[in-house]
């Protein structure tokens, strides 16, 4: 079996360009500054020999140093996911978002433990999303997303019901997406 893959879903920082949620409460330039803050430390934070590191990225020609980065093509989220997942299935893979900076490599390696028995572990965001989907490379394969309600608080339950709810659920955690959101990170991380 291939070393497990993270592939991180991304969007190359821009002012103006998604954070909308989080721009309404705090401004277009604060909302950059807080995701470019939060993809870099959490980009840092997962090198780590246990698994590879791979960025999904928007738009397709970004690239962001120092990371290996493929973009994520066209099509909603579950075709974008679906494409990224299945291109590193010959491990385990784990997909996550860069929108829960409390993401650590403990809990990505407690997701893969938590994957071997049913072969898929989620974990929900306090949003209704999930922050991490942890796939064995035979789920990984066959993924698909019919019917998920992506950027909607029934994102999470979509999701484990288009996995048969064959999935392990894991701890759930915060995702940065407006003002109070990100007032909280900055408390919890002494920004």
């Amino acid at each position: 079996m291939s070393r497990p893959t993270v592939i991180v879903f991304a969007r190359a920082p821009a002012i103006g360009v998604g954070k909308s949620r989080l721009a309404r409460d705090v401004g277009a330039v604060e909302a950059w500054r807080a995701y470019r803050t939060m993809t870099a430390r959490l980009l840092r934070r997962l090198a780590d020999p246990r698994w590879r590191v791979v960025v999904r990225i928007t738009p397709d020609a970004a690239g962001l140093s120092g990371f290996v980065c493929e973009g994520q093509g066209g099509g909603d989220l579950g075709a974008r996911l679906e494409r990224a997942i299945r291109a590193h299935a010959r491990g385990p893979v784990a997909v996550i978002g860069t929108d829960a900076p409390d993401v650590t490599p403990a809990r990505i390696a407690r997701a893969f433990d938590a994957a071997r028995p049913t072969g898929a572990a989620i974990g929900p965001a306090e949003d209704g999303g999930f922050w991490i989907l942890a796939l064995s490379p035979s789920k990984a394969r066959r993924i698909a997303f019919p019917g998920v309600r992506w950027s909607t608080p029934d994102a999470f339950a979509d999701t484990r019901a288009a996995l048969a709810g064959e999935a392990a659920v894991l701890e759930v955690l915060a995702d940065v997406d407006d003002g109070p959101a990100l007032r909280a990170w900055r408390r919890r991380a002494r920004l």
